[in-house]
């Protein structure tokens, strides 16, 4: 459920959870350093790949109806079918028309992030059939009843002991009375209960981590083979993508490929890299009876040609969240969307509406640091800017706030005027610092100096050094 309008609120509460903070930490220490930088440097082509990766995007998205259309066909020509869809209730409706002709019950799915913006589960539990994760961090979340707070990690909020309690909780059922605490045996359990999962599931559904227009065909890449069983043993799959996941090629697929695993988890390479193109043919062993892929528009055609139109080169690997510091400080729920951190503060103001999410943009330090990691090298600050410039002008922001950006922006437009403000201001501080050098309590700016001391000017402004020491324009 959105509430992207409470993120002060669900941030504050964020910030006092110790639990929270303490798992957020270890993201910090591992996907969001070293792990991605080793695999990095390991391929030192890694920045021609992005700017590659950044061209096919670029190269897509400006004849989206063309590869499109050709997908539509080599899908037709394998057996398959392409559904288009413009709204979640129609992607929603269309998915349960589909489970029901089949008479499905159960139904198994990878991860798909599509899934989460449409409400799929609740929406299927609402008619009758069971939906069950299979990736194990939804799997987590499904037991805990709770959103995904990360892209590709989405229970990664939680603690190995919360986890722990959950499957003590929900698995006693299948006999599993014995709470584990060493996370492989966590993982064998889960796989031993899921296992018949699989097995008895009507319907597999799957997102797409790209969509080949040459072949037809649709990919994804998981670390635990879920994704595979899930495809392959229902009699039908169902995959639920959006438009701009196509790419012309096999080739440019690949390409797309090297940069997505290091910049998502630190790897060459994902454990499972899976094409799947139509049905079983005659001579398969094994693969559903059907196929059926369903494009989810949702306003993102809207983006073309636009602003934002360099959102829609994301190939969700999510390591702008892992980079992101106010991510790290709040973790994912607290954005309350389906997509959080850097991109979700573009995509889903995007997606919902502004007027609702006029604070995500806003949850940013504009470090970079979103850009500098970027695969595909979105320039997400940009974009932030210009949302918060139409929070702006749109008077989405409390009114001492506007009053506050009118009067910086009049005198950064006026030198002289700067100058004369940037004395003043040094002088009020160095005052108020006293001997400590450090200011504690500042008007105005009670969201840092609560947390945290200011330091004060030590010395002149940098334009009277500047000017001091003769530079140019002096």
């Amino acid at each position: 459920m959105e509430s992207s309008q409470t993120f002060p609120e669900n941030a504050i509460r964020a910030i006092a959870d110790d639990q929270l903070r303490d798992a957020l930490n270890k993201v910090r220490d591992g996907f969001g350093g070293a792990r991605r930088q080793i695999a990095v440097d390991r391929l030192p082509e890694f920045d021609a790949l992005r700017d590659a990766a950044r061209d096919i995007k670029n190269h897509v998205i400006t004849h989206l109806d063309l590869y499109l259309e050709r997908f539509e066909q080599r899908v037709q020509e394998s057996g398959g079918v392409v559904h288009w869809c413009e709204t979640p209730d129609e992607a929603r409706d269309l998915v349960l028309s589909l489970c029901q002709e089949v008479d499905a019950r159960t139904v198994t799915k990878g991860k798909t992030m599509i899934a989460e913006e449409i409400g799929l589960n609740p929406f299927l539990e609402a008619h009758g059939i069971a939906p069950i994760e299979t990736d194990l961090g939804e799997y987590i979340i499904q037991l805990a009843d709770e959103p995904p707070s990360h892209i590709i990690a989405p229970a990664i909020h939680k603690t190995k002991d919360q986890v722990a309690d959950l499957f003590h909780e929900h698995h006693k059922k299948y006999g599993k009375t014995e709470r584990l605490d060493d996370p492989g045996d966590l993982v064998d359990e889960a796989r031993q209960v899921l296992r018949r999962k699989y097995i008895e599931a009507d319907v597999g559904i799957t997102g797409a981590n790209f969509l080949i227009a040459e072949t037809g065909s649709t990919v994804i890449v998981t670390n635990e083979g879920n994704g595979d069983l899930t495809q392959t043993l229902p009699k039908r799959h169902i995959v639920l993508a959006t438009p701009e996941k196509i790419v012309p090629t096999l080739e440019d697929a690949s390409t797309l490929l090297r940069v997505l695993a290091r910049s998502a988890t630190g790897q060459e390479f994902s454990v499972y890299t899976t094409f799947s193109t139509g049905p079983r043919r005659q001579d398969d062993l094994d693969g559903p009876e059907s196929f059926h892929v369903i494009i989810l528009d949702n306003g993102r055609s809207q983006l073309v040609g636009g602003k934002f139109q360099d959102m829609l080169r994301c190939i969700k690997c999510g390591t702008c969240l892992f980079h992101c510091p106010v991510y790290a400080s709040v973790g994912g729920h607290a954005y309350g969307s389906v997509y959080q951190g850097p991109m979700g503060a573009v995509l889903t103001p995007n997606l919902v509406g502004l007027p609702t999410t006029h604070h995500l943009p806003n949850a940013s330090s504009l470090c970079g640091r979103c850009e500098a990691v970027c695969p595909v090298r979105i320039p997400i600050p940009r974009m932030l800017r210009h949302l918060r410039e139409q929070s702006h002008a749109a008077r989405m922001v409390p009114l001492m706030e506007r009053w506050t950006l009118t009067g910086w922006s009049w005198i950064a437009r006026r030198p002289a005027a700067y100058r004369l403000w940037a004395r003043f201001m040094a002088g009020i501080l160095r005052t108020m610092s006293g001997r400590s050098g450090r200011v504690r309590h500042l008007p105005l700016a009670g969201g840092w100096t609560k947390g945290r001391d200011l330091p004060a000017p030590q010395g002149e402004t940098f334009m009277d050094r500047w000017r001091r020491m003769g530079g140019a324009g002096s």
